[in-house]
């Protein structure tokens, strides 16, 4: 299939209170009730991730075989997060096309426009691996997202550890609107080579985040200007989850890496973040 006839996706919609709220409630469970009406950076990915299925399945639509989709590694930037109530425009761009021996690889840019448009208040890279994938021709450029920012020096590393139940994976994929059955199905996960349900790779990095906004920015996620990260192998529930939070000297930028017992399951994460905005005229102390 040439990508030049594939059409360029768009979709608006409108983002409401319950859906913000209901996402950061269902990455922060087990953690402190977040901020009324502030959303999760990783709720960008949210909004992005129908209109990259729906690419998905446009590129792999005359696949003579079955294709999965395995989600190889994730960058956002951003601005803002998305605000209750606002039109969000979503637009996605494939970037890229390399042919593997499991299938295709695939880079998916996407930029999202809200109402003080036109400049987008987050852009999302997004790297996948099409196991099975034949048909598909080698397109432009697959790299990865913008490079992470440089760490300054180094402080304390913190650590902490969770233990994912399939309750927290179910609402989780509700929250999300990701009901892919690997992750509420253990007959579906098995199928697809799992020994059981397994956590998506995005709510790992989304409790990630809410560990280090909680530790180095006081709960605000609207001091984070961007993540990104590389999925390793994927989380069950019922096993410890090591997060260990690596600072720089200044608590800007943060590396992470999440693990199981079994090894790494995301690696090469980081997360930046933005100065505190200095009190304003007529702020309480």
């Amino acid at each position: 299939m040439t990508l030049l006839s594939l059409p360029s996706p768009v979709r608006t919609l409108t983002v409401t209170e319950p859906e913000i709220t209901d996402y950061r409630g269902a990455a922060r469970s087990g953690l402190p009730t977040a901020r009324p009406g502030q959303a999760s950076p990783v709720h960008t990915f949210v909004l992005a991730h129908t209109v990259a299925e729906q690419t998905v399945a446009a590129l792999t639509a005359a696949e003579p075989g079955p294709v999965s989709v395995v989600h190889l590694g994730q960058d956002i930037r951003t601005v803002r997060p998305v605000r209750p109530g606002e039109q969000v425009t979503v637009a996605l761009e494939v970037a890229g096309v390399r042919r593997e021996p499991r299938g295709a690889r695939i880079a998916l840019r996407v930029r999202l426009v809200g109402e003080d448009g036109p400049e987008p208040f987050a852009e999302l890279a997004i790297s996948a691996l099409l196991v099975g994938a034949t048909l598909l021709e080698p397109f432009g450029d697959i790299a990865g997202g913008p490079a992470a920012p440089t760490p300054v020096g180094a402080g304390v590393p913190q650590t902490a550890v969770h233990a994912l139940t399939t309750d927290w994976i179910s609402t989780y994929a509700h929250a999300s609107g990701d009901l892919n059955p690997i992750h509420l199905d253990a007959e579906a996960a098995r199928g697809a080579g799992f020994d059981t349900v397994i956590a998506h790779g995005m709510s790992v990095v989304a409790l990630a985040v809410e560990e280090a906004v909680d530790r180095f920015a006081a709960g605000d996620s609207a001091r984070v200007r961007g993540l990104g990260c590389r999925f390793s192998a994927p989380v069950p529930p019922g096993i410890p989850l090591e997060i260990t939070l690596q600072p720089d000297a200044e608590a800007h930028v943060i590396r992470f890496t999440c693990k199981t017992p079994k090894g790494a399951a995301v690696k090469s994460g980081w997360i930046e973040l933005a100065q505190p905005l200095p009190p304003q005229e007529g702020d309480q102390p």
